[in-house]
């Protein structure tokens, strides 16, 4: 059963167990091969102080069977010591195997889940921090899988053997070692879960949180230097960092405390194990070797008892720094492909939305209720309206960035929601207002649409989106790096990237979030070209904000709040007296006329 938190959450120390746990289980024969030579080198060990008593008594009784005594405990003793060598080197290699497996599928899976989540998801959290997140819990585990199984284990076998073998001589003595190790073991556990683990919860937070500020403001540095805000950015981060000192300064003091408490506690076991062993000599009950069996034991008992309280503060570290990346995998996506989904290729492009009702997570009211439309195939249409009307929103439907609540959308005739995502997002181009490039070279980007194009086909693409005379004349040609987000290339050379790879993807279904806004006259130009190139026999769909660039769509959509108000070609809703489309045209017509006068 399940222990759950106060806020509802699975308790952390199970959930972060039963994670690292599923994935041991998928290498049971390493696991169990773990457990078998650490033990087994743990026994060995735990024989050194029993051969230690007997060439201990074997010199103090003398005699002429003392020197062959002696030596024979000694030969047991490296005997073991040998024994325990060879079981840990193999411990150890398997050890090595079975935690770099974990952090590789840990770190692979982290990533492929977080690929799927939502839109939303992505919007709503810091790049950075998410980075961090992962980073720190997979090495979290490294720590994890040696404190369980080099440590925790091995000390473990160590108390439980010891306890027995002194018990098996002195049964008093047994129940002192017994009682001061579960004393001490949960005190440790009580402090390291109760008193240090919430306060280094929230350190790990501000952590995150720090992540996310430094990596914010770095990727954002040119508006910073645009505005000559690096003090202000300095101060904000500055704020950031008094909040994380403070919460980890708490973290570190607690610690401090809790291993003083726990040093007192070993203390007054080791006063009454030599007490009792003194006692047991006075008595004539224990031998000198007897005495060194049990001083030697106990050293083992307290180096190992030492170690176990910062054994529980490594494991309860690792806890907490796994904490939010197992949260993360118990997100579900916010968009999933359905039991049985199969591939699916346009070869149309008809887009129908059946009766479709839809609204964003939150929100009471739907952005679209009972809407229903219907795109031709190869037909252009054009998208227009004010901000927030649901131009936006209707793209990401036939992406499913969204599932609809109710109703149905599909592409010709076959209900997208029953369609693998990969499969439909293959078969839709999209050229967006502020394209995106990976810090690749420019091959690899306008490859991504079609990783295993050849260069001609690579060059192809570049010449009919005029993007290839400009890629020769830099440094590496299409070999050249374009920095983060495509930081070294203009506006209109990473527009002109992204409609090669729209080429590329040669799909028949292409959506133009209004590519030409925001750029140069030239760029413009050269853009405007390649774009009437690569709408030719597809579906296209434009999200215009400037309303010229839809006077030659077969169609255009005027949208107000999740409806389609007005519909038709540019002349005929020109022509509309008192229509929207008319009023939106003509507004921006005269601020243009505004702008150029001044």
């Amino acid at each position: 059963m399940s222990i759950h938190s106060s806020n509802g959450r699975q308790e952390p120390f199970r959930a972060v167990l039963g994670f690292v746990f599923r994935y041991w289980a998928r290498r049971p024969a390493t696991s169990a091969g773990i457990v078998g030579a650490v033990t087994l080198m743990t026994v060995a060990n735990l024989f050194v102080p029993v051969f230690s008593g007997h060439l201990v008594d074997a010199i103090a009784l003398g005699g002429p069977d003392a020197v062959a005594g002696a030596l024979q405990a000694l030969g047991s003793i490296v005997a073991v010591g040998l024994i325990a060598v060879a079981f840990r080197l193999c411990g150890y290699l398997w050890i090595t195997r079975l935690t770099l497996a974990t952090m590789r599928d840990v770190a692979q899976e982290s990533f492929a889940r977080l690929q799927r989540f939502s839109t939303d998801w992505h919007a709503n959290n810091f790049a950075g921090s998410t980075v961090r997140k992962i980073s720190r819990g997979m090495w979290a585990i490294d720590l994890l899988t040696d404190t369980l199984l080099i440590a925790l284990l091995p000390s473990l076998v160590v108390l439980f053997g010891t306890t027995v073998l002194l018990a098996w001589r002195w049964p008093l003595m047994g129940l002192i070692v017994l009682i001061g190790a579960l004393v001490y073991v949960g005190l440790t556990l009580a402090l390291t879960l109760w008193f240090v683990a919430p306060a280094a919860r929230l350190a790990n937070a501000w952590d995150t949180r720090l992540g996310g500020a430094l990596a914010d403001a770095i990727s954002c540095n040119p508006v910073v230097k645009a505005f000559g805000a690096e003090a202000r950015e300095d101060g904000r981060l500055a704020q950031v960092l008094t909040r994380w000192r403070h919460r980890t300064r708490r973290t570190w003091i607690r610690g401090t405390f809790a291993h003083c408490a726990e040093d007192g506690v070993l203390i007054a076991l080791h006063a009454a194990v030599i007490g009792f062993v003194i006692w047991l000599w006075t008595q004539g009950e224990a031998s000198p070797g007897d005495v060194t069996f049990v001083l030697t034991s106990y050293a083992l008992v307290h180096g190992y008892l030492y170690e176990v309280g910062q054994y529980v503060h490594n494991l309860q570290r690792s806890v907490n720094d796994m904490e939010e990346l197992v949260a993360m995998h118990a997100l579900p996506f916010g968009v999933a492909d359905r039991a049985g989904a199969h591939a699916v290729r346009v070869e149309r492009g008809e887009i129908d939305f059946d009766d479709v009702t839809f609204h964003y997570a939150g929100h009471d009211t739907p952005l679209y209720r009972d809407f229903s439309l219907r795109i031709e195939a190869g037909e252009k249409v054009g998208l227009v309206g004010r901000s927030g009307s649901g131009k936006t929103t209707f793209i990401k439907l036939i992406q499913r960035l969204y599932d609809v609540t109710d109703g149905r959308i599909t592409i010709d005739g076959t209900d997208i929601a029953g369609v693998t995502q990969a499969s439909l997002r293959a078969n839709i181009a999209i050229v967006q207002q502020e394209p995106v490039l990976f810090h690749r070279s420019l091959a690899e980007n306008i490859a991504y649409a079609r990783p295993g194009a050849s260069m001609a086909e690579i060059e192809h693409a570049a010449k009919l989106a005029n993007a290839h005379d400009f890629i020769i004349r830099m440094p590496k040609g299409y070999g050249t790096l374009v920095g983060e987000r495509g930081v070294k290339l203009s506006g209109g050379e990473r527009q002109r990237v992204a409609l090669a790879r729209a080429f590329l993807a040669d799909a028949p279904i292409l959506i133009l979030d209004e590519a030409t806004s925001s750029l140069d006259s030239e760029s413009e130009a050269l853009i405007q070209q390649a774009i009437e190139r690569l709408m030719q026999g597809r579906t296209t769909i434009v999200v215009a904000h400037r309303l010229s660039t839809v006077r030659a769509m077969d169609r255009i959509l005027v949208f107000d709040r999740g409806r389609v108000v007005e519909e038709g070609n540019h002349d005929a809703l020109r022509a509309k007296p008192d229509g929207a489309y008319k009023a939106l045209f003509d507004r921006q017509v005269s601020e243009l006329g505004k702008t150029l006068v001044a």
